[in-house]
């Protein structure tokens, strides 16, 4: 499947950077995961069938659980697209709804980026971008997003 950028490049405009959601939609997957890992753990340490018949019911839910977000995240991440041209920003969410943002470079006003403190740590963050007559648009949780602004602030 074609990305969305290489099918709607005008010609002599080329992609300048691209990002994607970060990885940090794998969160709640990844916390899920662990406490099915332990909680099988804790059905061979004990030999009461109760407990064990209870752990392993608990394990089965949580892997459930985090099947689903392991698949609603990594489908976020696979229909979700940010790309920077030398002649505007490009954003593109959805597979059968699709949403899309863009704007003109020249009709960028500002860039702000948003990060919390685990957002620093982890390199993601929310981006606004402000546009002269265009509105606004916020990009939310990219990675790399300072690399992001630097690729539209930088002409």
């Amino acid at each position: 499947m074609a990305r969305y950028i290489d099918e709607i490049l005008q010609p002599g405009e080329r992609v300048l950077y691209s990002t994607n959601a970060h990885w940090i939609f794998y969160f709640p997957a990844i916390l899920a995961w662990i406490a099915a890992l332990v909680l099988f753990g804790m059905s061979r340490q004990t030999s009461i069938d109760g407990v064990v018949l209870l752990c392993l019911v608990g394990a089965g839910l949580a892997a459930l659980g985090a099947l689903y977000w392991t698949i609603k995240g990594w489908f976020h991440r696979f229909t979700t697209e940010t790309d920077v041209t030398n002649l505007r920003v490009v954003h593109k969410t959805g597979f059968i709804k699709r949403r899309t943002f863009e704007m003109a470079l020249d009709k960028v006003e500002s860039v702000d980026v948003n990060q919390t403190i685990p957002g620093r740590i982890l390199n993601y963050g929310d981006v606004t971008i402000n546009g002269v007559g265009e509105g606004r648009e916020t990009i939310t949780t990219i990675a790399s997003p300072l690399a992001f602004r630097n690729s539209i602030t930088a002409r």
